[in-house]
């Protein structure tokens, strides 16, 4: 399983005793277009991540796979500034509503979800 790192964050202790996080630490965030409601993508943050989103205005995420903090566009050039951030119902899941420039999905596509519709009204 993958984890993020347990070492102390800024985030307002008032939000983060709001969170609930995986066994891991971590907190699924839904990045949306902001002006058209667009469902871009789905990253991990923990608290260190949504501390480093919500004071630089630029979408960081924990990367699982590499194990590292990522900025949305710091290699590829397709940033995400952050235009709002809200904690679900439940505080287990964050919506990160972006201005995406350039493409969301690690694939080169606008959003992550245009790949394998499952079902679509007709």
């Amino acid at each position: 399983m993958s984890t993020a790192p347990r070492t102390p964050s800024a985030l307002d202790p008032a939000v983060a005793a709001r969170l609930k996080r995986s066994p891991g630490g971590l907190v699924p965030a839904i990045a949306q277009q902001y002006d058209t409601g667009e469902v871009l993508m789905l990253g991990w943050m923990d608290d260190e991540a949504l501390h480093r989103t919500l004071t630089t205005g630029r979408a960081t995420y924990w990367s699982r796979s590499r194990q590292e903090y990522w900025v949305k566009g710091d290699t590829s050039g397709h940033v995400q500034h952050v235009k709002a951030v809200a904690l679900d119902c439940d505080a287990d899941t964050l919506l990160v509503k972006v201005d995406q420039v350039g493409a969301a999905c690690h694939t080169g596509t606008r959003t992550c979800f245009d790949t394998d519709v499952l079902l679509a009204a007709e």
